[in-house]
């Protein structure tokens, strides 16, 4: 069965159930294929979510200046602006560095799913994909978010954090000055150019620091950066 005739499937399936009551969450979803826009912000609305969208990276800059969403879900390989290019600007702003990014994209080896997650995703998914597993991750990524915002800014919160990453990480000085501007909110391509080295060896040290940390995203790896003192 095509793709795109599951999500209408189950869509309908879908529409027999009661929906459980939630508070309406704003996701923001951005791809160039009108079709799936059609079907997935069908599919996710009918799932309880406010679903705004924009066809590439520019027009959803657009969309960023009157909104706030509580999640992005984007196409990588778009026109004007493609997904990696909209996740540095958007890390880049105080006001949205903290939204949940989620990359959808057709491209599935494992090195685009790093450069994707050292790029700034929270989470990346290979099309085609099941849209229950879209939820769910939208609504893992969502709770996610929600206890970090909860958290004090010191306390227990920070220390069940912390225990999810081995004592005494062993970080290499390259790999130390890298993760300190990670902290500071710069993207992979900004990092190499200050480094003056290749985007694709700041790509590696981004990669073995989350392997050796067992962290998930960079958003994550500079949190523990600062909590752990390492920051400049």
């Amino acid at each position: 069965m095509p793709w795109s005739d599951r999500i209408v499937l189950t869509l309908s399936q879908t529409r027999m159930k009661d929906t459980a009551t939630k508070d309406k969450k704003q996701l923001l979803l951005i791809d160039d294929d009108p079709n799936l826009i059609l079907l997935v912000k069908d599919y996710l609305e009918f799932r309880g979510y406010d679903v705004l969208t924009a066809k590439n990276g520019r027009n959803a800059l657009e969309v960023l200046k009157d909104s706030n969403p509580d999640m992005i879900i984007c196409d990588v390989m778009m026109p004007e602006m493609d997904g990696y290019e909209l996740v540095e600007k958007v890390r880049r702003e105080s006001r949205s560095s903290w939204i949940p990014i989620l990359f959808l994209s057709a491209k599935g080896q494992t090195q685009d799913r790093i450069k994707g997650l050292s790029q700034g995703a929270d989470i990346y998914m290979v099309k085609p994909f099941e849209p229950e597993e879209l939820v769910a991750q939208v609504e893992s990524s969502l709770k996610q978010a929600s206890r970090l915002m909860r958290q004090p800014s010191s306390g227990l919160g920070e220390l069940s954090d912390r225990k999810q990453v081995p004592p005494n990480v062993g970080l290499t000085r390259t790999e130390t000055k890298v993760v300190q501007l990670v902290a500071q909110g710069l993207a992979n391509r900004e990092i190499a150019e200050q480094l003056n080295v290749s985007q694709r060896t700041i790509e590696s040290h981004v990669s073995n620091m989350l392997n050796k940390t067992r962290l998930h995203n960079r958003t994550e790896l500079a949190r523990w950066v600062i909590e752990s003192n390492l920051a400049q």
